[in-house]
């Protein structure tokens, strides 16, 4: 079984890029699009500071194939768990892969206790700023479906 998300069968389905509500950080979100297009998928970037309101009712929308929170600031941890735990309260969002990644703590990397929660409250990967975290977050895309090219 693998460690990553899947998505929902192929199709058209968008990844949704997203900063953390209190994350005004641009650049990684065009980073993001930027890679995520290059592995073939479509992509709806909300941009930063991403209230959860707004995150769910483009989920809704959108139905999409993944949702990647990021952050820069070293909120991430305390952001995505506020995050996560409101897009889980929606049904019709529960089995859309979410996963978070950046510099998610001020101190440094989250711990394995901080990521068992992120997962536990229902991010299904965590990756952190790390060349090894970038690298797994490379990986997952590769086993993601990408959008049938017109």
């Amino acid at each position: 079984m693998s460690p990553f998300p899947t998505a929902p069968a192929p199709g058209d389905q968008p990844v949704l890029v997203a900063g953390g509500i209190s994350d005004s950080h641009t650049w990684n979100l065009v980073y993001l699009q930027l890679l995520l297009e290059e592995h073939g998928h479509r992509v709806v970037n909300l941009g930063p500071c991403v209230p959860e309101d707004l995150l769910i009712s483009e989920a809704l929308a959108h139905r999409p194939a993944l949702i990647v929170v990021s952050s820069v600031n070293g909120h991430g941890y305390h952001d995505g768990m506020r995050t996560v735990t409101r897009l889980r309260e929606h049904p019709e969002l529960a089995g859309v892969p979410a996963v978070i990644g950046g510099k998610l703590g001020i101190a440094g990397p989250c711990g394995d206790d901080e990521v068992a929660a992120l997962r536990a409250a229902g991010y299904d990967a965590v990756f952190d700023d790390s060349a090894e975290g970038v690298a797994a977050f490379r990986r997952m895309l590769d086993t993601l479906p990408q959008r049938a090219l017109v």
